[in-house]
């Protein structure tokens, strides 16, 4: 499935929701998907605290699931073309000297 059925999906059910709404205690805005994108990205990590591979694999695609629906909703309302943004990101990967970083 492509990035823009995807995020088309996803609005789809965040309108639903009821979660574009002004009033909305939910309310999708850039601040508020960046700090669920995080906490979503740390319930992945869980999966791996003690362990090298995750012992529950359906949980752990449902966490990276959660994580690329906030990554589409921030890159959505933040008017990002994501896939742009990813292949642009991997051009300069191409292009940087990864032996002279120490990170």
């Amino acid at each position: 499935m492509d990035l823009d059925s995807l995020t088309q999906a996803m609005y789809d059910f965040v309108e639903s929701k009821g979660w574009l709404e002004e009033d909305s205690p939910k309310q999708q805005t850039p601040r508020n998907l960046a700090i669920s994108l995080v906490l979503e990205a740390t319930e992945v990590l869980e999966h791996f605290q003690w362990g090298e591979e995750s012992e529950r694999p359906a949980e752990l695609a449902d966490e990276l699931a959660d994580v690329m629906l906030y990554l589409l909703q921030l890159a959505a309302f933040s008017d990002i073309d994501l896939g742009k943004a990813v292949m642009d990101k991997l051009q300069k990967n191409y292009r940087r000297d990864w032996s002279r970083d120490a990170h």
